[in-house]
């Protein structure tokens, strides 16, 4: 089921996210939903938060940046076949030269900026089965996980740009936050009261 993305301006992007248990009600349910959403929407991760539900859990999948002509066919075939599920994830190290990169976010559609992140992470999380896992990723895997892993903390990759860019997409994030933009997804826009 394809569900409603939560848009720039919504209080539950803003919360670091709870942990949660095995006992999830209907978990699997979820992350097929999360995926039928991101998908629909033409992404490569979503984390729970952007769909309105504050607890540390997001998905990937970076086949879509398997196509870059940039890419060495290492690179490529590493991309093509890295799809997961991150629940109760917990951050051990970002090592590495920071190095920028153009992105973008679900929640925040018609923006995209250059974002420093960290070339490696180390990472702690729970698979779908719960299976405790730690590894390491590098490159634009670990770039996205960076992302995602922002989202479960309440922080925004607009949070990591130069207040000069910052000022420079004021409008245009007061447009999301007031319905005067629609991408071609289901989303939940922030209403403002003045």
């Amino acid at each position: 089921m394809i569900l409603p993305i939560y848009g720039y301006g919504e209080a539950v992007l803003r919360k670091v996210a709870e942990d949660i248990t095995p006992e999830y009600p209907n978990l699997k349910e979820l992350i097929a939903n999360m995926y039928d959403t991101m998908y629909n929407a033409y992404g490569l991760g979503l984390a729970a938060p952007q769909i309105g539900l504050p607890i540390r859990l997001f998905i990937l999948d970076t086949e879509p940046l398997s196509d870059s002509e940039d890419l060495t066919p290492a690179e490529a075939e590493q991309l093509k076949n890295f799809k997961e599920v991150f629940i109760n994830a917990k951050m051990l190290k970002e090592e590495g030269e920071e190095w920028a990169f153009n992105e973008g976010c679900l929640s925040i559609p018609e923006v995209r900026e250059d974002v420093y992140r960290h070339e490696q992470i180390t990472i702690e999380y729970y698979d779908e089965n719960f299976n405790k896992k730690t590894a390491t990723y590098n490159g634009l895997i670990a770039r996205v996980i960076q992302h995602e892993y922002d989202h479960i903390e309440g922080v925004l990759f607009t949070d990591k740009i130069a207040l000069l860019k910052k000022t420079l997409i004021k409008k245009k994030l007061q447009n999301i936050m007031e319905g005067k933009f629609r991408p071609d997804y289901r989303m939940k826009l922030a209403n403002l009261k003045k």
